[in-house]
């Protein structure tokens, strides 16, 4: 029996693989978002229902912000560069602080709030689990 487990084991991605899949699957969903954000400043996309031109100063200076940002950091995640987690990880926390301290602003989404969180949390989790299994 022993020796079933031991040739599962063999067969399971490393933590290794594990992050860099997690971490190029965050850069497809980064290149989404970016041009997400520019389809929304062409007009192609509207901003709660309103067009890009319409929507107060803060909300399109975030928009551009977003925009430019998500497209610099798929580039980084996919290069599996450290700039381009220290990128993502700066972005997502922004979005958090956004919908949570500012949402007079931008208003809520708990949603976003709740996915970046997680995605932070489950990044941090692969990325110990790949430390430990390199170390040991």
């Amino acid at each position: 029996m022993p020796g079933v487990f031991v040739e599962l084991m063999k067969r399971v991605p490393s933590f290794q693989f594990l992050l860099h899949a997690y971490v190029r699957l965050l850069a497809v969903f980064m290149l989404f978002a970016g041009l997400s954000y520019w389809g929304a400043i062409l007009g192609v996309r509207l901003i709660d229902g309103a067009p890009f031109e319409s929507v107060s100063v803060q909300v399109q200076s975030t928009i551009i912000f977003f925009a430019i940002l998500d497209l610099v950091t798929a580039i980084g995640l996919w290069l599996l560069s450290s700039w381009g987690t220290v990128m993502w990880l700066f972005r997502s926390l922004a979005q958090v602080v956004m919908y949570s301290v500012f949402p007079m602003v931008f208003g809520r989404s708990p949603t976003e709030v709740v996915f970046y969180i997680s995605a932070i949390a489950l990044y941090l989790v692969l990325l110990y689990l790949a430390e430990r299994e390199e170390r040991a």
